[in-house]
């Protein structure tokens, strides 16, 4: 047994959007360690439960409900994303423009989407930043606008900004959204290096391929609600992606990917 506290400890949680029901009775423990993909159809409740860990959403009060991110129930915003680097699709729909590569990933020191005149960068943040972009091999992208990017470029510079605190963990959220294969392949290739570093990985996902061979847990949600969890080669079986879905499927594993159809 550890003692160290889990990464995610959510239990019997209800989530409100308007005044729908986004997440009910959603229970969900993530160790500190762990690779984990979180995998359901459009609508499930998963961009709800991302907005619930980077505390933009906040669950109802109940008697019977917890939840807490390294061990603590309250956080500090600022604090938590220098813990858990986050890979979003709404955070690379705002970083465009003429913002730098370099700007974008000391953007992340700041919770901006680039650099501006009332922040102030010291000689330690540029170290790191300079450090995070070098780790991915992008670095020819620093002085780079955005704007001149392709989207497998961008995304990999996001990367390097959830990467410039040296989080214990990273969130991506659909990270293979809008890229072409072979962006596709690098950026996978990328999660299986972080995975293997001893980086944490929450991987929130429609797409089977995404879950490179690293992650072993899988979590399956339909309805706001979790509706499986377990080792991968047992939650990922075609009925159950059949039911989760509703369409008939086809799956091959090779390698550890599994694909389907």
């Amino acid at each position: 047994m550890t003692d160290t506290p889990a990464l995610l400890d959510f239990r019997n949680l209800r989530v409100m959007r308007g005044q729908k029901i986004a997440l009910d009775d959603f229970s969900l423990r993530i160790g500190a360690d762990e690779h984990v993909a979180i995998l359901g159809p459009n609508g499930c409740g998963k961009s709800t439960l991302i907005k619930t860990i980077t505390r933009e959403c906040y669950p109802i009060a109940r008697p019977d409900s917890s939840m807490s991110i390294f061990g603590e129930e309250s956080w500090d915003v600022f604090a938590l994303r220098a813990r858990l680097g986050i890979v979003s699709n709404d955070l690379m729909l705002s970083c465009t423009g003429d913002a730098s590569g370099r700007d974008v990933v000391l953007s992340g020191f700041f919770s901006s989407i680039g650099i501006f005149s009332n922040h102030n960068v010291d000689a330690r943040q540029y170290e790191l930043a300079n450090a995070a972009l070098a780790e991915l091999k992008i670095e020819h992208l620093a002085e780079r606008a955005v704007s001149e990017m392709s989207s497998g470029e961008a995304r990999r510079v996001l990367i390097a900004r959830a990467l410039v605190h040296k989080p214990g963990a990273l969130l991506f959220d659909e990270p293979c959204n809008s890229l072409d294969l072979a962006a596709q392949q690098s950026l996978r290739q990328t999660m299986r290096a972080l995975a293997n570093s001893g980086t944490a990985i929450i991987l929130v996902t429609h797409e089977l391929a995404d879950i490179v061979p690293e992650i072993q847990r899988v979590v399956l949600m339909s309805g706001g609600r979790v509706v499986a969890d377990g080792p991968k080669d047992e939650v990922l079986q075609v009925e159950r992606l059949a039911a989760l879905f509703g369409v008939s499927v086809e799956m091959a594993r090779r390698d550890g990917h599994y694909f389907f159809w």
